[in-house]
């Protein structure tokens, strides 16, 4: 599951810029917090009727825009890049704005001893795949209560997320990766994507489709051109793939979700954080289970 842009900040972040006169780091850091234990009170809640719900976590990729500036809060494997235009060669670059908490990454491991130093296994390569405790791939979410409050992680939960031995910290953290810079008017547009599209698309690739073509259906066409490059890599046609289940595409290729936003620097001068907050949900976001 994914979550873009919006993700809760339509309640917390109005309450905590109220609380701090204005947009920070801070604030939006306060919102993934109280978002996950909102969540966490859910699981708490549902334990004894639903008790699978605490194996279910999101990774959260969300972009505020406020006084000029640009915000990129992360907590996952979702990724976030800027088409910029290079004025002096006239092409529009890609630039990855979003730092990804995927145990893949050998800093994301390096992170995961340094925080669990007494845990030789805290990482584990399972099938050419490095996993948090050879059972998921991100570092950081919302959700996924299992592995963040050792109550959770017991019977009756299904014994594939249990594990053998007590845990005494919270193992995935929620707490984001934020981003702070100024936006110019060289920046032309924002890509908010689910790791299954940057598994087959480059940055750059990404950006140039962006580019290339109008704006009316872009997300959908990226979802496209990831399936495209799916299909090619199993050496079968991209209309087989369309026509194989969903529960079995998974795997042929991850979920895919992805959001456009195109930016218009005369508006983003003139925005600001002062006076009534106004939260926008994407509603161009494209999930490659959606008809392509």
């Amino acid at each position: 599951m994914h979550i873009f842009t919006d993700f809760t900040a339509a309640i917390h972040d109005a309450e905590f810029t109220s609380e701090n006169q204005g947009m920070s780091a801070d604030v939006i850091n306060k919102a993934f917090l109280a978002t996950e234990e909102e969540f966490l009170s859910l699981v708490k809640k549902q334990w004894s009727i639903k008790p699978q719900i605490a194996s279910v976590g999101s990774c959260c990729l969300v972009g505020i825009i406020c006084s000029g500036l640009l915000y990129i809060a992360n907590a996952g494997d979702s990724r976030v890049v800027l088409g910029r235009l290079e004025r002096a060669v006239k092409e529009v670059k890609a630039i990855q704005l979003s730092t990804e908490h995927n145990a893949s990454l050998k800093c994301v491991r390096e992170e995961l001893h340094s925080l669990h130093p007494d845990d030789p296994q805290i990482v584990v390569l399972k099938h050419k795949v490095w996993r948090v405790k050879g059972l998921i791939q991100v570092s950081r979410s919302i959700g996924d209560a299992y592995l963040k409050k050792a109550e959770f992680n017991r019977e009756p939960l299904l014994s594939k997320f249990r594990l053998p031995e007590p845990f005494h910290k919270p193992i995935l953290l929620a707490e984001p990766s934020i981003l702070v810079q100024k936006l110019y008017p060289e920046d032309q547009f924002l890509i908010f994507a689910s790791d299954g599209l940057w598994e087959h698309l480059s940055n750059q690739e990404a950006v140039d489709i962006v580019n290339d073509c109008p704006r009316y259906g872009i997300a959908r066409k990226l979802v496209k051109a990831a399936l495209r490059e799916a299909a090619k890599k199993r050496e079968m046609r991209y209309s087989d793939l369309k026509k194989i289940d969903r529960g079995v595409r998974r795997h042929f290729h991850d979920d895919i979700t992805v959001i456009v936003l195109f930016l218009d620097s005369h508006l983003i001068s003139r925005s600001s954080c002062r006076g009534p907050m106004l939260s926008i949900r994407g509603g161009g976001g494209i999930s490659a289970e959606a008809k392509t």
